[in-house]
């Protein structure tokens, strides 16, 4: 073959495996996720965004699920520089507005939930803005096992609570048909309807059900958390 010949049959420049930086993956990664959920979320969908095959992905992830968790680890890093200066007062308000920095996150990125600290050996930024909530308590006269206790049950509540919050309304709210308002009136005429003898409690709240917001909702509880732990503290 003459070197005319083999020049002629390189393969064209474009046609070479793109070239990616990890961040572009997983600011990629994190577009399909909020845009069409766990799902879609392939290395060929993801290749096909970024302007390359799917096997140049796994120059920086192994699996799906390393994707996942890079991916999640990705979104924390705006929570982590939003409290990158909270500490500088009372310890508990600390700590409240860390959660809730971290409850909205999670509540705009359903997903999120799912991953956060699932594996913390390639999520750097869930385990630091996990030790900047312990570094909080760690402001309180607590027992070591106090600390953790407390650390994990305001990021169980936290996690838990964004993510069920997030979760899309069923069909017929999402599509339009009927209102929230409207929706929630079904379960709260049923509640109406049951046997106050056998649901006293159920009877007690409905009203407050019936017109209830899920922030605020989500506030209470934390603030029951956090003021059990004041308690706590100073016990």
């Amino acid at each position: 073959m003459s070197p005319q010949r083999q020049r002629d049959t390189r393969p064209p420049r474009e046609r070479r495996r793109a070239s990616h930086s990890l961040d572009a993956v997983l600011t990629e990664a994190v577009a399909l996720l909020d845009t069409s959920g766990e799902q879609a979320l392939t290395f060929r969908a993801l290749a096909a965004r970024l302007g390359g095959g799917a096997a140049s992905i796994y120059w920086y992830v192994s699996s799906k699920d390393e994707l996942l968790d890079r991916a999640a680890d990705h979104v924390l890093a705006d929570v982590l520089a939003a409290v990158e200066d909270v500490g500088e007062s009372d310890p508990v308000d600390d700590l409240r507005t860390i959660a809730l920095r971290l409850f909205d996150a999670i509540v705009q990125r359903p997903w999120l939930g799912a991953y956060f600290m699932r594996d913390t050996g390639v999520q750097p930024n869930a385990l630091r803005l996990y030790e900047r909530l312990g570094q909080q308590v760690l402001r309180l006269d607590l027992t070591p096992r106090q600390s953790f206790h407390a650390v994990s049950a305001v990021v169980g509540f936290v996690v838990g609570t964004a993510a069920d919050m997030g979760q899309q309304p069923p069909e017929e709210v999402l599509s339009g048909a009927i209102g929230r308002e409207e929706y929630l009136a079904r379960y709260v005429a049923q509640w109406r309807d049951l046997d106050p003898d056998t649901f006293p409690f159920v009877h007690r709240i409905v009203d407050e059900f019936a017109g209830h917001d899920d922030s605020e909702q989500f506030r209470a509880g934390l603030d029951l958390i956090l003021a059990g732990l004041r308690l706590q503290a100073r016990a």
